[in-house]
């Protein structure tokens, strides 16, 4: 009596077993570099406890509506760890598999190199988001910073700003040809746009005309979208029709000029 043979699988199922093999793969590669972990998760949260340990900025400020400065930075610490995933990590891991014909070999497998960009994205999201509880829990539990009074709007404006920055650090890896290149690339990026977002000096102290300028750029817009609904307001659709904008142009420009080799 013959034994009916196992219906072979198909080369969806095939295709998806190889993509979660890719992501259990990065995942633990990922675990394994502190330095990134320390970039994106703590070095947001460490450098709002800093100033949080300043005593001007636990004091309520009129001109800024009653508000402390350390209620403005927590919004800040957010797009913080976006612009660290996006311009100085992100590029230089993509990059490095193209620089080292990592994409070219996984194009030969089940698991397209797709797989990979898509393992990375899900990976720094995932940081990033653990990045935006920290910020937030040591700004409640720390500095008695009240959580964003606007839930649903900042949610859109997290979600929107960090579209913006993978997109980013995708664009970044696709006009860079070496790891050298998009480090530098993504170094060159990431300071004025750390001005942009507040780092420097909250966007909401700065000049209106300097403030409209900076609303321009992906990170000022976001910063000031996540401000407005921590605040208790709506996002102004204006900054968020900025973010997600600049996030569609990033990726249009990633899709065009990316190569897998």
């Amino acid at each position: 009596m013959s034994v009916p043979s196992a219906p072979a699988p198909s080369p969806g199922s095939v295709r998806s077993g190889a993509s979660a093999a890719v992501l259990r793969s990065e995942a633990r590669l990922f675990r394994r570099e502190p330095a990134v972990l320390f970039w994106i998760i703590a070095f947001p949260s460490l450098l709002l406890t800093i100033l949080g340990l300043v005593p001007s900025f636990r004091e309520a400020d009129e001109a800024l509506g009653g508000r402390r400065g350390i209620d403005l930075y927590v919004p800040v610490a957010v797009v913080l760890s976006v612009l660290v995933a996006g311009a100085q990590t992100m590029p230089g891991v993509l990059t490095g598999y193209r620089e080292r014909g990592i994409l070219r070999r996984l194009s030969t497998t089940p698991a397209s190199p797709k797989s990979l960009l898509a393992a990375q994205i899900v990976l720094h999201g995932a940081a990033i988001l653990l990045s935006v509880l920290l910020a937030l829990t040591i700004g409640r539990l720390a500095f008695g910073v009240a959580l964003p009074e606007q839930p649903a709007g900042y949610v859109l404006a997290i979600v929107l700003t960090v579209l913006a920055g993978l997109a980013l650090g995708a664009a970044v890896s696709a006009l860079s040809r070496t790891t050298k290149i998009a480090q530098t690339v993504g170094t060159i990026a990431f300071f004025p746009m750390m001005f942009t977002a507040g780092v420097y000096a909250p966007v909401q102290v700065m000049p209106e005309l300097l403030r409209d300028i900076v609303g321009l750029t992906p990170f000022g817009a976001a910063s000031q979208a996540l401000g407005q609904a921590a605040a208790g307001d709506w996002p102004s659709w204006s900054h968020l029709g900025v973010t997600g904008l600049w996030a569609v142009l990033l990726v249009g420009a990633a899709v065009r000029w990316f190569r897998w080799e």
